[in-house]
């Protein structure tokens, strides 16, 4: 993104109270774009949002401490996916860029262990992209079906090519997979097929995943993520329509179902 597009985004901070992080998304920044009207969503994060609601409403803002863990553990999905997409960071007091850095590698051992043997770097990078996406309740009516397609496509993040990647598919780089994956993930991966005492040369007992394919691995992880991003979404679907209002929320939603509707027909 270019340095006057950065200055004039980060302007908008000027009349807001101090904030330790902030990163904005939308359609609009994409290199690739070409219609730049569209909205740019702000994230936020603040030490004490209640604070910081007192001195000016803002809606989209996050507990830092809600911000690291979402990015650490997947607890909600909703920060950690968006930010395994495009993002401009604008401020970032707390160098959450770096720790985002985790993030980053789960989500692509996460899209590695749903992709087969061979795959382009489009078939991985679109992906990434569909994690946050799997379970969404919007997705069901009221998104363009083609979202993920738009945001590979809108940005720089690979030069297209035909060649196929390959992978290793063996039991032994599963387990490797899935030990990238962040701890919420596997202990519920573990609680459903079971887990497994490992004794390490330092001493240290480790707790890991039985695995007794990489299909049912990628599975049970699929299921996780899709029942983590649905409640997720219902949660968000409820707090923007009492933060928005009814009458701002039914205009809201009647455009998403609109945009949904064209991609659909």
């Amino acid at each position: 993104m270019e340095i006057d597009k950065i200055d004039e985004l980060k302007s908008f901070l000027n009349v807001l109270p101090p904030v330790g992080f902030c990163c904005v998304y939308g359609s609009s920044l994409h290199p690739n774009n070409s219609d730049k009207s569209s909205m740019v969503d702000f994230i936020i994060g603040v030490s004490d949002p209640k604070q910081w609601h007192s001195e000016m409403l803002k809606y989209g803002v996050v507990r830092m401490h809600d911000l690291v863990q979402d990015v650490l553990h997947w607890e909600r999905f909703y920060l950690s996916g968006r930010l395994q997409k495009p993002v401009h960071i604008l401020v970032d007091n707390l160098d959450i860029g770096d720790v985002n850095s985790v993030n980053l590698r789960a989500a692509v051992s996460a899209a590695l262990l749903l992709l087969p043997s061979k795959f382009t770097e489009e078939d991985l990078y679109s992906k990434i992209c569909s994690l946050s996406y799997m379970g969404d309740l919007r997705m069901l009516f009221a998104e363009d079906k083609n979202k993920v397609k738009r945001i590979v496509e809108g940005t720089v993040w690979f030069i297209p090519i035909d060649a196929n990647i390959s992978q290793d598919c063996s039991l032994s780089m599963t387990h490797s997979l899935v030990h990238s994956l962040p701890p919420l993930v596997r202990r519920k991966m573990g609680m459903k097929q079971g887990e497994m005492q490992v004794l390490k040369d330092s001493g240290r007992v480790l707790h890991e995943v039985m695995i007794g394919s990489r299909e049912e691995a990628a599975k049970s992880m699929q299921k996780i993520i899709r029942r983590t991003v649905m409640a997720s979404s219902a949660r968000q679907a409820v707090s923007g329509f009492l933060t928005a209002g009814g009458v701002n929320a039914t205009r809201y939603l009647a455009n998403k179902v609109r945009k949904a509707w064209k991609s659909r027909t």
